[in-house]
């Protein structure tokens, strides 16, 4: 099936590419939508059972697989409506649908592989297609965010590439040669601690260009600015996810190796920058675009964070990732109204957002209680379960210092909203204030909601899911 659904997304993009008629391109868009779902279905009722020898639909990768097919539809819908509100070349309206086809098919099969090969492969795929998202303006700055993000990307990749290496070295030393994850996971004990401890270092560092996290976060903030709000809603929430799949695939290996502990301490270490860089910036930054940018740094952090302490932690992270990919993509559609409106993304410039578009207005103060995990946000179930486990661990000190780090990010956070939302802006013209369509909102309250009903009412089915993903990790 996955043969099928690549062949099937292949043909629809270059279709995309060529085709300059707008009935035909959103067409082409509908019917890999209903590809989309058809794949994710089949996925789901064929668990556990491998593809196409490289693929293998395990429970973490189904469900990260419906969470993008959810993301996608309100991404296409919103991209309908850039279009409809913005310059509409056909040539560039047809590389950007383009461009979002591949990048959904990419993570799809980069959540499926099962081998750390072709992983990679697909990685790689997801960094051309978000450039040509992140690009699609074509002006100065997006041409500097473009460069930007391939540059940091492709030494992220490369870094993932040499850590690869240093993982054969070790399986040869073994006198072996598969490099699927469940072999690796099976005899990761008799491997070589040096030459797994450097793969891990280059693996992890390689990675946490696309999760977003410290060292390499930087790739994704002027990326999530500079594209259009779809695209960066895809850009900041499932692309991330991407990332943390490269990380936690390899740390089930490693965690079958007497490095486990050692290697807990450097994710535990990357997560607290992570949060602590996101503070720093947050408490100073004035673009709301950038602002959800750095928002996702942090919540990335307490992700790794939660992976880290073990124990109760680790179903939160994942618990944690689903709802942030539910989430932030609201708060990206937001920004597209937002700046309908004012024509800026600087916090300056904005503000009264309730009496030029009293629905959105209502999204972005649920959005923020919700992304800020206030309950009942499905978030503050999750935060909650990472402060746990961090209590459990032992890790006392670290627990403080991230409570006090996510008060200031709360109170920069809150203070920007509600600038936005109740305070006027100065020398704002509303005479010529463009009329938001209530309905245009509707998408966002269902992801909303979705967060709410995952956080507080799981589905026993979803439970065990996520319990089955983490089955790997030692107890």
């Amino acid at each position: 099936m996955i043969g099928i659904y690549l062949i099937g997304a292949f043909v629809i993009g270059v279709l995309l590419f060529y085709n300059r008629n707008k009935t035909v391109n959103y067409l082409l868009s509908g019917i890999f939508l209903l590809l989309q779902w058809i794949f994710t279905i089949y996925e789901y009722r064929h668990l556990n059972i491998e593809d196409s020898g490289y693929f293998m639909p395990d429970s973490l990768a189904v469900i990260f697989l419906v969470v993008l097919s959810i993301v996608c539809i309100p991404a296409f819908y919103h991209s309908y409506i850039y279009f409809k509100h913005n310059r509409d070349i056909p040539r560039e309206r047809g590389i950007y649908h383009a461009a979002t086809v591949l990048l959904i098919a990419s993570l799809s099969a980069a959540y499926l592989a099962s081998h750390i090969g072709v992983t990679w492969v697909f990685v790689e795929l997801t960094t051309l297609s978000a450039s040509a998202l992140i690009y699609h303006r074509r002006n100065v700055r997006t041409l500097e965010g473009t460069w930007k993000y391939i540059f940091v990307c492709s030494i992220s990749i490369t870094l993932v590439f040499i850590g690869i290496l240093f993982l054969t070295l070790a399986l040869q030393e073994a006198g072996l040669k598969n490099l699927s994850y469940q072999s690796l996971i099976e005899k990761a004990p008799v491997l070589n601690v040096f030459w797994l401890k450097l793969a891990f270092l280059f693996i992890f560092t390689g990675y946490t260009a696309k999760a977003g996290l410290v060292p390499m976060y930087t790739a994704g903030i002027d990326a999530k600015d500079k594209a259009p709000s779809p695209a960066g809603a895809l850009i900041g929430s499932v692309l991330m996810t991407v990332g943390f799949f490269g990380i936690f695939r390899f740390y089930e290996i490693i965690s079958h190796t007497s490095i486990y502990s050692w290697s807990n301490k450097i994710i535990l270490i990357s997560g607290v920058l992570s949060v602590f860089v996101a503070t720093v910036y947050m408490l100073r930054v004035k673009n709301i675009k950038r602002m959800l940018a750095y928002s996702g740094v942090y919540h990335m952090g307490l992700v790794v964070i939660g992976l880290a302490a073990g124990g109760i932690g680790r179903y939160a992270a994942i618990l944690h990732l689903v709802l942030h990919s539910f989430t932030k993509p609201t708060l990206f559609f937001q920004t597209g109204q937002i700046y309908r409106i004012y024509k800026s993304k600087s916090i300056y410039d904005i503000g009264n957002y309730f009496k030029y578009n009293l629905t959105g207005a209502l999204v972005l103060l649920f959005a923020f209680f919700i992304v800020t995990a206030m309950p009942p946000s499905g978030m503050f179930v999750s935060e909650f379960l990472v402060f746990r486990s961090l209590f459990e661990s032992g890790n006392w000190w670290i627990l403080a210092f991230i409570l006090l780090l996510l008060t200031l990010i709360i109170w920069s956070f809150g203070k920007n909203i509600l600038k936005i939302l109740f305070i006027p802006p100065v020398g704002f013209n509303d005479e010529k204030v463009e009329k938001i369509p209530a309905v245009e909102s509707y998408s966002h309250f269902i992801l909303l909601a979705l967060v709410i009903y995952l956080g507080l009412h799981p589905p026993a089915e979803f439970v065990q899911l996520i319990n089955s993903a983490i089955t790997h990790l030692p107890h």
